[in-house]
């Protein structure tokens, strides 16, 4: 049985979740979570201190003896806003890696939103159909648009309640020019989610997150029975924002749910989900407990057990994001489609040749469909300008490293080849260089089968021996001596990758 761990460094707290495979869905075996407050120095001067790094050090180390007690067989470590904004998040990644050998991986906003949505729609009853998703973290608001377990549209916003409670809420019991100010900050950043999110018939809200599980408790207490059990309206949201801004910190300490140190910044995240639910003109809320560590291990186990319910689904996502970034920059899925489908069939056909990871295949297939991105900038050079937009575009469930293994792949198709020196292969870690180097041969033969063919697409039978490989082309209508002349262009490198002769003929 296989178990996953997945840690949230937040800017507000650490959060760990362990869960064991057993018969392919997750079930969770260990839970902790330490308030550090990472993000509060960041605010402050864009930086983290010295004093938070080693408070979240510390809670990672107990972390790490946890993940060790209960034998986990990998761990996926992110962090999310502090860690976006700060100057120095590099000392701090190398520090973990010292102590722990976690690499700590700096989510986008867009990212965080997905895994987000990820967790909630696998373990969430009701969560299937057309609803909104609200995380209030410590730095930053996610806001999705879900319709059928698919995201609709997702932003992430800077109004995270460490954030706004740095930046606007500096008394205890906040001046009337404070909120004015808060307020004034919230509605600018919502009148550029409204442009962006259109929740109409969307009747079922679910908040995620500290400061929703916090208002919930409190909004159900203020109503006194007379909310729904499952739901807390905005109408309440908003009386309860009131009495929290009037309140001194041990009075709000006092509110059911809310507690000491969710009072310090309450009043922020409060102000936030009733902004929220008033501009997009939503009944209420209803609470989850799940969130991006519950998307973390749902990814892991996606990409992990192809039997798991959520292996299809991640798939479908995954696919979904390649497709509309070829939409997005003009690319022709009638011309791309043929080189996907050569490149599958190479990564079948040499398996036993070029012997890379089950999870290249993936890698490959994106490469191929967006080979000609860069196309978009410039015709001249435009390998090197697909290369740059992969590696630094938002496709969802591919991670920053995996995206850039694919604009590696995707990097060397013209007279260039893969140097470990070089721009492009400096960014791919050095275990998976030859792996690139091999999938970047794949590659080349898919495009070198497909010389300016409309419909015509060739068929090629693929027959491997121990010196050498032979490739039959099954000429179509307008016949195959372009592909012929460009796969034996291929030989040499072929050769001088894989150690074999490579032979290409008519069938």
């Amino acid at each position: 049985m296989h178990t996953f761990a997945a840690i949230d460094i937040g800017s507000n707290s650490c959060r760990l979740k362990i869960g064991r495979v057993v018969q392919h869905r997750l079930r969770v075996v260990h839970e902790d979570r330490e308030v550090t407050r990472l993000g509060a120095s960041v605010f402050d001067s864009g930086i983290v201190s010295p004093e938070a790094m080693a408070a979240t050090l510390r809670t990672l180390k107990r972390f790490y003896k946890a993940v060790q007690m209960h034998g986990t067989d990998k761990v996926r470590c992110v962090a999310t806003s502090a860690m976006r904004d700060a100057r120095n998040s590099r000392a701090f990644q190398a520090w973990v890696r010292d102590e722990t050998g976690w690499d700590v991986e700096i989510i986008s906003g867009l990212e965080e939103g997905r895994l987000i949505h990820r967790g909630v729609v696998e373990n969430e009853p009701g969560a299937g159909g057309r609803c909104v998703l609200v995380d209030i973290g410590g730095g930053s608001c996610e806001i999705t648009l879900s319709d059928h377990k698919r995201i609709h549209e997702t932003i992430s916003l800077p109004l995270g309640a460490v954030r706004l409670t740095q930046e606007f809420l500096r008394s205890e019991v906040p001046g009337k020019d404070e909120i004015r100010r808060l307020r004034q900050f919230i509605n600018r950043e919502m009148r550029r989610a409204t442009r962006r999110v259109h929740p109409e018939r969307v009747r079922l809200v679910i908040g995620t997150s500290g400061t929703a599980a916090a208002i919930f408790d409190a909004g159900r207490a203020l109503s006194k029975g007379r909310a729904s059990k499952e739901l807390v309206p905005t109408q309440t949201v908003r009386r309860l924002t009131a009495k929290l801004t009037k309140m001194k910190m041990g009075e709000r300490s006092a509110v059911p749910g809310i507690g000491p140190k969710r009072a310090e910044i309450i009043v922020a995240g409060s102000h936030v989900l009733a902004e929220v639910l008033e501009a997009f003109a939503l009944p209420g809320f209803r609470y989850s407990p799940m969130g991006l560590r519950d998307g973390i291990l749902a990814q892991m186990l996606a990409e992990q057990d192809p039997r798991a319910s959520a292996h299809r689904q991640f798939e479908q996502d995954r696919w979904h994001a390649v497709e509309e970034a070829c939409r997005r920059y003009g690319i022709d899925p009638r011309q791309a489609e043929p080189v996907r489908q050569h490149a599958a069939q190479m990564f079948r056909d040499l398996a036993s040749v070029h012997d890379l990871p089950e999870e290249y295949q993936t890698w490959l297939e994106a490469a191929a469909m967006l080979r000609d991105i860069g196309k978009f900038l410039n015709h001249q050079g435009y390998h090197r300008h697909a290369q740059y937009i992969i590696a630094n575009s938002e496709l969802y469930g591919f991670t920053p490293q995996q995206r850039v293994v694919t604009s590696a792949i995707a990097r060397y198709l013209g007279k260039s080849r893969p140097e470990p020196e070089g721009r492009t292969m400096r960014q791919v870690l050095p275990e998976e260089y030859e792996h690139v180097r091999r999938a970047v041969v794949l590659l080349r033969l898919a495009v070198a089968l497909n010389q300016d063919r409309a419909s015509d697409v060739l068929k090629v039978r693929v027959r491997v021996y121990p010196k050498r490989v032979l490739m039959e082309l099954l000429p179509g209508r307008t016949g195959a001596e372009l592909e012929l002349w460009s796969l034996r262009k291929e030989a040499a490198y072929f050769r001088e990758v894989f150690g074999r002769e490579l032979f290409v003929a008519l069938a």
